[in-house]
C-alpha cells in the first residue's frame, strides 16, 4: 500500500487542504540542503510542503536560524542552487526557521539530521547517542498520531531499532497513545557539499526503510515528492538497521579504497612512477572505474568516523565481540596521511625549525567551506609542533579552530621555504604557478593531485625542488 503524505490529518485546525509540514530537525550541512529540498519539492508547480528548520535554543542555534530567516545561507556554498532554493523558498514563504520544536507539533513529516560525534578511547571507540535519543523523544512528545519520522543521521547499525523505536514508544505510553501512533523510518543521505551540492539531494540515489511496512510506504511517497525519483529511483530494504548499515559500509568502502592506494602511492613515489597515470589507465575498466587516489587526507564528517560504527553497532547494540580489522585500518591510515607530506617536507628542507611554510587550502575538499577533520589542520599543528611557521590561505574558509587563522587574499609566494598544494579549490587549478612564484623558489608540493604535470615541471624547470604525492621527485 502507498500512503498519500498529502492526504495526512494531523490536526484539526489545519485543513486538509493545506500543504503538509515537514519539520527539519537540524540545520547544519545536511539539514540545511534537505530542508531545501523539501522547500523546493513541487505539485503541478506549487510548493508541496510547508517546512520548518529547527535548531538547538543555543548561541550557534540563534545564528543559523537568523540566517535563514534572513535569507542568508548559514554555511558556505560554491553551488549557486542552493541560495536559489533560499530565495524560492523564501519568495514563496514555505520554509522558516526556529529554536522552538513546538512549532513542528502539527509537522506530517520530521527530518532528523542532527550530528552524532564518535569519541575513541582505550576501550576502543564509542558514541554518544544521548542528544540523538533526546531529539527524537522531543519530536515523539510533539508529533501527531500518524506523523513521520525519518531519520537521516549516520548511525550504528540497528539504532532505530533497539534505541530510537523505543525512546517513541515509551514517549507515547506517557501521552496515552499507543504504540506505532508514530512511524519511525531511515534514510540516509549521500549529500555533497561543492559544486552539485543541491543536486546531491535532489537528483540522486537514495535508500530507505521502515520500522514498519506502513513506515516504509510513508517514507516512500514522502522522498518521492522530494527526489527526482524518475531519474534516481529509491531502493528500499528490509529493515532500518539494513539501511544504517547501507550508510556505514558505504563510506567504509571508500575509506578503505583511499587507505589501499596508500601504500601504491609511497611505492609509485620510491620509483619514479605517476600513479596517477596508472589509475587512469585503469580506470577505463568498468569494474575498477571507481579506484581511488593517494592524496593529502581524509577529512569531512563521514569517512573519518563511519568506518567505526559496525564496531560499536556490534559491541553495544548487539552484544558481538566481532573485529573489523580492514575499516579500523583504513581510518588509522587515512588519519596519517597528512604527516607523509610533512615528513617529506621535513626533509627537503633538512628539518622545518624556524621554516615558513604556506598551506593552500583549509577546508577537507574542493568548493566547500567545511574545516571539520581537515588534513590541513592535522598538517598545520603538526609543522607548528615541529617549530615551523605556517600560514594557510583559503578562498572559502573565514573561520578555523586553530591557531593559525586562514587568510583569504593569496599570499605572495616570496619568503616562503614551501608552498603545499593541499585542497583542489577552483583558484588553485586556475593559477599561473610561475606568474605567482615570481623570484621566489620554494619547495613546492602537491600534495592532492591540484597541478597538472605541466606545471610542475615547469616550477622544476625554474629551479623550485618540486614534489608531489604519488608521483614523488619532479624532474627539471
Amino acid at each position: 500500500m502507498s500512503i498519500d503524505i498529502s492526504a495526512i490529518s494531523f490536526s484539526a485546525d489545519v485543513p486538509r487542504e493545506a500543504r503538509p509540514v515537514v519539520c527539519v530537525q537540524g540545520l547544519g550541512y545536511v539539514g540545511t540542503a534537505m530542508a531545501l529540498a523539501i522547500a523546493s519539492a513541487r505539485d503541478d508547480g506549487v510548493p508541496a510542503f510547508d517546512v520548518i528548520g529547527v535548531e538547538l535554543p543555543n548561541e550557534r542555534g540563534a545564528e543559523i536560524v537568523h540566517s535563514i530567516n534572513t535569507g542568508q545561507l548559514p554555511i558556505e556554498s560554491a553551488d549557486p542552487k542552493m541560495q536559489q532554493a533560499l530565495d524560492g523558498a523564501r519568495e514563496n514563504g514555505n520554509l522558516s526557521a526556529t529554536t522552538d520544536l513546538g512549532a513542528c507539533e502539527f509537522a506530517s513529516v520530521a527530518v532528523v539530521s542532527v550530528n552524532l560525534d564518535l569519541q575513541t578511547g582505550e576501550l576502543g571507540p564509542t558514541v554518544d547517542l544521548s542528544g540523538l535519543r533526546a531529539a527524537v523523544r522531543d519530536l515523539a512528545s510533539k508529533l501527531q498520531p500518524g506523523a513521520l519520522i525519518v531519520v537521516e543521521t549516520t548511525v550504528p547499525p540497528g539504532t532505530c531499532s533497539t534505541v530510537l523505536l523505543p525512546e517513541i514508544e515509551t514517549v507515547l505510553a506517557k501521552r496515552g497513545l499507543p504504540a506505532g501512533s508514530l512511524m519511525l523510518a531511515y534514510s540516509y543521505e549521500r549529500v555533497m557539499p561543492g559544486p552539485d551540492y543541491f543536486d546531491s539531494v535532489r537528483s540522486y540515489w537514495r535508500v530507505y526503510a521502515g520500522e514498519t511496512p506502513e513506515a516504509a510506504d510513508a517514507c516512500d511517497a514522502f522522498l518521492s515528492r522530494v527526489v527526482d525519483v524518475d531519474n534516481f529511483p529509491l531502493s528500499r530494504v528490509g529493515s532500518t538497521t539494513a539501511a544504517e548499515m547501507g550508510k556505514v559500509l558505504e563510506n567504509s568502502y571508500r575509506a578503505t579504497n583511499i587507505a589501499f592506494m596508500e601504500e601504491w602511492g609511497r611505492f609509485a613515489e620510491a620509483i619514479g612512477v605517476d600513479l596517477f597515470e596508472v589509475i587512469e589507465a585503469i580506470r577505463v575498466r568498468p569494474t575498477h572505474s571507481n579506484m581511488r587516489q593517494p592524496g593529502f587526507g581524509v577529512g569531512g564528517y563521514c569517512l573519518t568516523k563511519d568506518p567505526l560504527f559496525a564496531q560499536v553497532a556490534a559491541r553495544d547494540l548487539f552484544g558481538l565481540s566481532l573485529d573489523f580489522p580492514f575499516s579500523k585500518e583504513a581510518v588509522r591510515i587515512n588519519g596519517l596521511m597528512p604527516f607523509v607530506t610533512l615528513d617529506r617536507i621535513d626533509h627537503m628542507l633538512g628539518g622545518l625549525e624556524g621554516r615558513r611554510l604556506l598551506v593552500l587550502g583549509a577546508s577537507y575538499r574542493g568548493g566547500v567551506a567545511d574545516t571539520r577533520h581537515s588534513p590541513s589542520a592535522a598538517f598545520a599543528s603538526a609543522a607548528i609542533a615541529r617549530g615551523a611557521d605556517v600560514v594557510c590561505h583559503d578562498p572559502l574558509v573565514t573561520e578555523w579552530e586553530l591557531p593559525v587563522p586562514p587568510v583569504q587574499e593569496l599570499p605572495e609566494a616570496a619568503g616562503f621555504d614551501a608552498v603545499v598544494f593541499a585542497v583542489i579549490h577552483d583558484e588553485y587549478l586556475a593559477i599561473d604557478l610561475l606568474g605567482w612564484l615570481g623570484d621566489a623558489r620554494p619547495v613546492v608540493v602537491d600534495a592532492n593531485h591540484v597541478l597538472l604535470d605541466t606545471q610542475l615541471r615547469e616550477a622544476a624547470s625554474a629551479g623550485c625542488r618540486v614534489w608531489s604525492i604519488g608521483r614523488g621527485d619532479i624532474g627539471a
